[in-house]
C-alpha cells in the first residue's frame, strides 16, 4: 500500500533534497559524537553514502535502526531520527523556536502552497496559526464539518459502493475516498461541490482535483534534485516538470481565486472557510488564498489514507468488524430509524462509538499517513535522552517506528489491539501526543484533528453497518451488502 503524497513530500524532499546540501553546509570538521558509532563513517563524506543507499526505503530503515539504540535515537548526520517520546516533547514544545520547519522543504513546495500555516515560521506562522486556529475551535465549524461529510456519504460514496457490490466490482478504495475526501474538503473550504465521485457536470472540479494531484506529484519530483539549483534553473528557463508544475499551479489557484471573487455573487451557508475568513475583513486575501489550499492539501491526503489502512487492517480481522457493528447496533437502537432507512450518525452518537474510536486510533498508531517530521535546528542543542544536536543538522521524529516501540506500547507493540485505548468500562481513553504524535504536538499540533476524526467515524461505522469488505489487491476492494 502506498504512502500518501503529502508522506512522500515530506520523507523524500528531506532527504534526497537536504542530505547534500546539508552534509556539505558542515561548519567544521569537527569529530563525530559517539552515537555516530552504530554506522560506519566514510572519509570526507561520513554518513552519506548510507542516506543515498536507502533512500528508496528510508521509513524501514530508519525503523530498523532505531532499536539499535537503547534511547531509541539515532544519528545518521546530518540528520538525527528519534522515537523518544522525551525528544519529541523536547523540539515540538520546549526548545519549539530552535526546531522550526526545515527551509529546504518550505522552498520546494511554496510555489504550490504559498506563505499559507503549512509554509512558515516565526512571527509570520504564529499570526496566521492565531486566526486559523479560532476558526477551527468553533463548535460550529465543527458541526458544518459533519453535515458535510454526511451528505456526501448518503449522496455519492454510499450509492457508489452499493452500485459496486450490486455488479460485483472490484474498486480502488483509496482513489475513492481520496475523491470522497477532496469533494468533501472543497466543500468545507469554499462551499463548493466539485464532484470529483460522481455527480452530473463538475469538469472545473475534475480540473482542479487533477491539477492538484499533478502539483502535489511534481513537487515530489522537484526534490529529488540533490541541490535546488537544479529546478530553479528549469524553472527560469520554464522548461520540463517545472512548466506542468506552473501550468497545474495555474488551474489551482485559477479555481481558488475564482471562488474568492465569486463569494459574493452566490448563496453560501457562510460556515465554509472562505466566509469565515473574510466575513470581518482582517484577513488579507494571499493569507486566505494561501491557508485554503494548505487545508485542501491536508484533508485531501492524510484523511483518505489513515481509512484505507484502516480497512486493510480489518479485512484481515473481522472480529474486530464484529465488535464495531455490535457498538453502532447497540446506539442505532436508541434512534428510531427515518425514511424508512438508517441516516448517517449524529454528532452525538458519534461521541458515543468509543470501540470505534480505539480501532481507527490503533490503526493510526501503526500506519501513520504523515510518518515522519522533520525539524531544523537552528542553535546546537543537547536532547533529553544525551544526544547532541549540531547547527544546521536536521531531527525526525519518527511516528511509525514510535508506534512499534516496546518501551512506549508494551510487548505486544506490534499487534492490532483497540482494547489499549479503552479504560474498564470501555471508554477511550486518549494518549498524550508526545507518544502519539500522529497529529503532531506541541503548538503545531494538526488543526483538522478533530475534523479528521468527525471524518473517519461518519464514513467507517456507515461502511462497516452496510457492506463486508474484502481485499483483492493491494488497495483494491470487493464490497458486499450485509
Amino acid at each position: 500500500m502506498e504512502i500518501s503524497s503529502a508522506s512522500s513530500l515530506l520523507l523524500l524532499i528531506s532527504f534526497l533534497c537536504s542530505a547534500f546540501f546539508l552534509f556539505f553546509k558542515q561548519h567544521s570538521p569537527r569529530s563525530a559524537p559517539a552515537n555516530l558509532a552504530a554506522l560506519k563513517s566514510y572519509p570526507v563524506v561520513g554518513n552519506l553514502p548510507h542516506l543515498v543507499k536507502n533512500s528508496h526505503r528510508i521509513l524501514e530503515w530508519t525503523t530498523d535502526l532505531i532499536p539499535t539504540s537503547p534511547t531509541g535515537t539515532v544519528t545518521v548526520a546530518p540528520f538525527v531520527f528519534t522515537a523518544n517520546p522525551a525528544n519529541v516533547e523536547h523540539v515540538s514544545k520546549v526548545r519549539f523556536a530552535n526546531y522550526p520547519k526545515s527551509e529546504p522543504i518550505i522552498l520546494a513546495i511554496r510555489d504550490c502552497l504559498g506563505r499559507g500555516v503549512a509554509t512558515t515560521n516565526g512571527e509570520e506562522w504564529r499570526l496566521q496559526r492565531k486566526a486559523a486556529s479560532h476558526e477551527f475551535g468553533t463548535r460550529s465549524l465543527r458541526t458544518f464539518i459533519h453535515e458535510k461529510v454526511c451528505h456526501e456519504l448518503l449522496a455519492r460514496l454510499v450509492p457508489l459502493l452499493t452500485r459496486a457490490s450490486r455488479s460485483d466490482e472490484v474498486i480502488d478504495l483509496q482513489d475513492v475516498l481520496e475523491r470522497f475526501a477532496f469533494d468533501n474538503t472543497c466543500s468545507l473550504a469554499f462551499d463548493e461541490d466539485t464532484m470529483c465521485l460522481g455527480g452530473e457536470g463538475g469538469e472545473e472540479g475534475k480540473r482542479f482535483f487533477h491539477a492538484f494531484e499533478e502539483a502535489t506529484r511534481l513537487c515530489v519530483e522537484r526534490a529529488k534534485q540533490p541541490f535546488p539549483l537544479v529546478w530553479r534553473i528549469k524553472k527560469w528557463l520554464h522548461v520540463g516538470s517545472e512548466r506542468r508544475l506552473q501550468e497545474a499551479m495555474e488551474i489551482v489557484h485559477g479555481f481558488v481565486d475564482r471562488c474568492m471573487r465569486s463569494r459574493g455573487d452566490r448563496p453560501s451557508s457562510g460556515q465554509d472557510l472562505l466566509s469565515r475568513f473574510t466575513a470581518d475583513g482582517a484577513n488579507s486575501d494571499e493569507f486566505v488564498h494561501d491557508n485554503l489550499i494548505s487545508f485542501v492539501l491536508a484533508g485531501r491526503d492524510t484523511t483518505p489514507a489513515a481509512l484505507t489502512w484502516f480497512f486493510w487492517i480489518l479485512s484481515s480481522r473481522p472480529h474486530v468488524s464484529v465488535k464495531i457493528r455490535e457498538e453502532t447496533k447497540q446506539i442505532r437502537t436508541r434512534q428510531p430509524e427515518e425514511n424508512g432507512g438508517k441516516l448517517a450518525f449524529t454528532m452525538e452518537e458519534l461521541r458515543e462509538i468509543n470501540y470505534l474510536h480505539a480501532a481507527i486510533s490503533e490503526s493510526l498508531r501503526l500506519y501513520p499517513p504523515v510518518p515522519m517530521v522533520p525539524r531544523d535546528c537552528l542553535e546546537e542543542d543537547e536532547l533529553p535522552d544525551g544526544h547532541r544536536m549540531r547547527r544546521g543538522w536536521i531531527l525526525m521524529y519518527n511516528a511509525y517506528a514510535m508506534g512499534r516501540r516496546e518501551a512506549i506500547w508494551g510487548s505486544d507493540c506490534r499487534e492490532f489491539r483497540p482494547e489499549r485505548w479503552l479504560d474498564e468500562e470501555g471508554v477511550f481513553q486518549p494518549k498524550s501526543s508526545s507518544v502519539f504524535p500522529v497529529f503532531h504536538t506541541g503548538p503545531r499540533t494538526c488543526l483538522g484533528k478533530d475534523m479528521a476524526y468527525i471524518q473517519m467515524k461518519v464514513v467507517a461505522a456507515s461502511i462497516l453497518e452496510r457492506f463486508d469488505m474484502a481485499v483483492y489487491a493491494i488497495v483494491t476492494f470487493k464490497c458486499d451488502r450485509m
